[in-house]
């Protein structure tokens, strides 16, 4: 396990991350040189390679020699596209090292800062490789002063995001800002093969003045032969992203509650390929042959064909049929796969996206967290009503291999919604049920996803039962932001112990009597029991729980979810 490296390329759409990943895979021997950079190796689907865009998260294992030693590198190539940012944010837990990767020209965007926020927040060590540096000398111009002012303002940028981030993380041992003293900026053109690092330099004695040089001559081919960019950036990934030996004890209080004293808890934290096998599903695809294939981190044990393993949440077990290793569209399968790597197996019926499967029960790891909502709603209907039941069958498949997707049946109306990031999100979805299933579907207008929340605190209303011997008195009223915020981000909630949840709100603002009568938590909502001394409550307040929650997901204005109440 010291010379596995678990890796994510992640960046804001078209900054080249699938590029680059087509220059390591020829600097790995895996694809043909000439055609690295338009081959796009890592858009498996014909809809991305149509479309230009990385749509699902793909993964490669390669090999790599550095200072003598031959390195396995997982590597995982995630979409930038924001419609498509839940696979960036369960590529994150598979892996230990995100390679953020930034246009020259464009600098940090939007999607940079989310792609860091969701790495820093799995505890993912950045590195930055700053791409398109051809463009500043044969589009812009620039002379080496201006060059280097762009490039280290773009460096400033990032370090900013990662330093704001990480200051409320105690968990890191040390400085996780990225510098070019240190070798853990890159510079390079993916689409032209070459690039560049402060070791690179020393090692190749290649300095800003040659690249500009040979880049204004048209020398790109010798440009690339003297510095190829596999080699700067896969040396960079060997020296300066953790193996897991080094990640896993910092990683696994991060992303898993269970009791650390263990030997469950020590297996996964000293990478123990002979201890209890633990095994987090962080993605789901479907193979038109083999099924549903299940791919994730092996965190302790060893994975092998013919397991009986527990998936968290569900009874029985389910028996592993294959393992293998995802190389691109293609899938190896192989006899067995240690922990510290990124396996992908078929035969666990059950799992999800953010499953924990085990040879032992044991505690779940925490759930994925998301941190977007869906924001879309469209309508599917099959044209034929043949094709009804396929339908439905094809859109939970859907929600499972995708959990930022959410499907409902609408009992009303009987139409199927489907919600997701935005209009390209369900567009892909959509075409991907009409192509790959067959079926004809037609849908809606895509509309927007409204909330309802309450402005002020109600009146007190009372309601009585049937007997009319007992009274419930209720009253609604708006809840802080940073509560609300809280909960969306995953740090509160009822699966939490009491202790735990109690501290978490208080921290984000609740006073303490309040936070220690939290009933129930639905969405961003929170009742509180505010009784005192009452006998046979906790019989009926199941049925209280269930009405309030059909008003909730009912809201009185719009028939809207109500959240932040």
């Amino acid at each position: 396990p010291e010379h596995i490296r678990n890796i994510a390329i992640a960046a804001h759409v078209d900054h080249g991350k699938t590029t680059l990943s087509d220059n390591l895979l020829a600097g790995a021997g895996m694809i043909s040189e000439d055609t690295a950079g338009e081959q796009l190796a890592m858009d498996t689907k014909e809809d991305e390679q149509e479309r230009g865009i990385t749509i699902d998260a793909a993964n490669v294992s390669m090999t790599h020699e550095y200072e003598d030693t031959n390195h396995l590198i997982n590597l995982i190539d995630t979409p930038g596209h924001v419609d498509f940012g839940g696979d960036v944010t369960r590529a994150m837990r598979a892996v230990d090292g995100a390679l953020v990767v930034v246009d020259a020209v464009e600098g940090a965007m939007p999607q940079t800062e989310t792609v860091l926020r969701q790495a820093l927040r799995e505890g993912v060590k950045p590195t930055l490789f700053i791409n398109k540096v051809d463009r500043l000398i044969s589009e812009l111009q620039e002379g080496p002063q201006e060059m280097q002012e762009r490039l280290m303002s773009v460096i400033a940028d990032v370090n900013e995001l990662i330093r704001g981030m990480a200051e409320n993380m105690d968990d890191i041992p040390e400085d996780w800002t990225v510098s070019v003293e240190d070798g853990t900026v890159g510079f390079g053109s993916a689409l032209y093969k070459w690039g560049v690092s402060m070791p690179s330099m020393q090692r190749t004695g290649m300095d800003f003045g040659d690249i500009m040089e040979l880049e204004q001559n048209d020398k790109r081919q010798e440009l690339h032969e003297r510095t190829p960019l596999s080699d700067v950036v896969l040396d960079m990934v060997c020296e300066h992203f953790p193996n897991p030996v080094d990640a896993q004890p910092r990683r696994v209080p991060r992303i898993w509650r269970g009791d650390p004293d263990t030997e469950l808890a020590e297996g996964m934290q000293l990478v123990d390929e002979d201890g209890d096998v633990v095994f987090m599903v962080t993605d789901i695809s479907m193979d038109p042959h083999a099924g549903e294939i299940a791919t994730g981190r092996v965190f302790s044990g060893t994975l092998e064909k013919g397991q009986e393993l527990y998936v968290s949440g569900t009874a029985g077990k389910n028996r592993i049929q294959s393992v293998g290793l995802f190389m691109g569209s293609e899938r190896e399968e192989v006899d067995r796969v240690p922990a510290g790597n990124i396996a992908s197996v078929t035969g666990l019926r059950d799992a999800i996206a953010g499953s924990t499967v085990s040879s032992v029960e044991m505690t779940p790891f925490e759930s994925i967290e998301h941190i977007s909502e869906p924001v879309i709603t469209k309508s599917v209907e099959a044209q034929n009503m043949d094709d009804l039941p396929k339908l439905i069958e094809t859109l939970q498949q859907v929600a499972k291999e995708d959990p930022t997707i959410q499907i409902e049946i609408n009992e009303d109306t009987g139409e199927h919604l489907i919600s997701g990031q935005g209009e390209l999100h369900l567009e892909v979805i959509t075409q991907r049920i009409r192509d790959n299933q067959g079926i004809p579907v037609i849908t809606g207008e895509p509309i927007v996803v409204f909330r309802e929340q309450p402005q002020e605190s109600s009146r007190e209303v009372e309601g009585q039962s049937p007997n009319r011997h007992n009274k419930f008195y209720i009253t609604v009223e708006p809840m802080d932001q940073e509560i609300v915020d809280a909960i969306q981000l995953g740090e509160v909630s009822m699966d939490m112990p009491e202790l735990e949840r109690r501290e978490a709100l208080q921290e984000a603002g609740m006073d303490k009597d309040t936070s220690q009568n939290v009933e129930d938590i639905h969405r961003t909502n929170i009742l509180i029991d505010d009784t005192k001394g009452i006998q046979h409550l906790n019989e009926t307040m199941e049925l209280v729980l269930e009405g309030l929650q059909e008003a909730l997901d009912d809201g009185p204005l719009a028939a809207e979810p109500v959240q932040g109440s």
